[in-house]
């Protein structure tokens, strides 16, 4: 199997970091022990590399913590822990990082909506910063990847066909031989560390799009439960979702200047300012006839956000912990 790791670089590290650079890093630590993190490489047709971390492969939540650091482009850190939430003590994923804005928008990101025909997958990681999509987002924090390598991270229980993976290359632009495809099914337990695993990503979101300024934010880091598999792909998704919004907890660092317009912004953050907090997510995914974009935006937030002001000192806090949903959304003590 190819050594990932030896490659060309393109840019260079003392002036900008490419996360396609680190992440094959990562790839290469999977591809060195297979048998270890459950996980199966394969070539495609084209010369594609393909990960299964979860379709027949049996995955696990080693390959889950090394797939969430892929997606944050090897610019963060990914832990597995636990924390108790009301009765229930739960698996659940720390990650942390020092370039929040490149880390999580520049990468981790699940923003590329991939259709092939009857195909279709949820994209992120850092192949993202090469094909820029969505290119506003690379505009808005001034960042895209120039690496001869990408790797792309597909939320899909389905191999992807060859067509697609060809369009994969042409956007990326690189070689076919230097594209790896990464496949982490919903119902996985990869999958399900890694989705947690964008709590940090999803408050910065967030906060993005309430005016904030995702480069003002220095450091972060954020906790969030791993839901128990479900072998249903809408309650496993369903599930990963009230993981975020109720049991998710992020800190950030940040340098602002206007602090009551900081405050005001950190307070509107949390996902309990949306209309439809307190429901299952299910229930609410249901009622908008299983379209993400009929959902309220507001809902997509961790449960808890933490802000500190490195130009005041102070530290301000939204939001709160709803250990009752999540233990309804687990199916904890159901009996039928």
């Amino acid at each position: 199997m190819k050594n990932f790791s030896k490659t060309k670089e393109k840019t260079s590290l003392k002036t900008r970091l490419s996360v396609n650079c680190l992440a094959w890093k990562l790839l290469d630590e999977l591809c060195k022990d297979q048998d270890l993190y459950g996980v199966k490489f394969e070539k495609a047709s084209s010369g594609a590399t393909i990960v299964d971390a979860g379709i027949e492969a049996k995955g696990g939540f080693q390959a889950g913590k090394i797939i969430t650091e892929i997606c944050m482009g090897g610019c963060g850190k990914a832990e597995i822990t636990s924390r108790k939430y009301g009765e229930l003590e739960l698996p659940s994923i720390f990650v942390y990082t020092d370039h929040p804005a490149i880390a999580t928008l520049g990468s981790q990101f699940a923003g590329w909506q991939i259709k092939e025909g009857e195909y279709f997958a949820i994209g992120s990681g850092p192949a993202r910063a090469l094909a820029l999509k969505p290119k506003e987002i690379y505009e808005k924090i001034g960042y895209k990847d120039d690496f001869d390598r990408a790797i792309v991270v597909l939320e899909t229980d389905k191999r992807p066909p060859e067509k697609l993976i060809e369009r994969l290359i042409d956007e990326c632009r690189v070689s076919a031989e230097n594209l790896a495809v990464v496949l982490t099914p919903t119902t996985s337990i990869a999958g399900t560390t890694q989705v947690s695993g964008r709590i940090v990503e999803t408050g910065i979101h967030k906060l993005s799009k309430l005016g904030l300024d995702p480069n003002a934010i220095l450091y972060a880091w954020g906790c969030a439960p791993i839901s128990a598999i479900h072998p249903r792909f809408a309650k496993a998704m369903a599930r990963i979702n009230d993981a975020i919004l109720y049991g998710g907890i992020t800190y950030y660092a940040v340098r602002y200047e206007n602090e009551e317009r900081l405050v005001k912004i950190v307070e509107k953050a949390p996902s309990k300012t949306s209309k439809d907090y307190g429901r299952l997510f299910i229930e609410i995914f249901k009622e908008a006839n299983y379209d993400f974009y009929k959902i309220d935006p507001s809902l997509f937030a961790p449960a808890v956000l933490i802000v500190n002001n490195v130009r005041s000192g102070k530290v301000f806090k939204a939001g709160e912990i709803n250990a009752k949903i999540l233990m309804k959304s687990l199916d904890f003590g159901d009996e039928s």
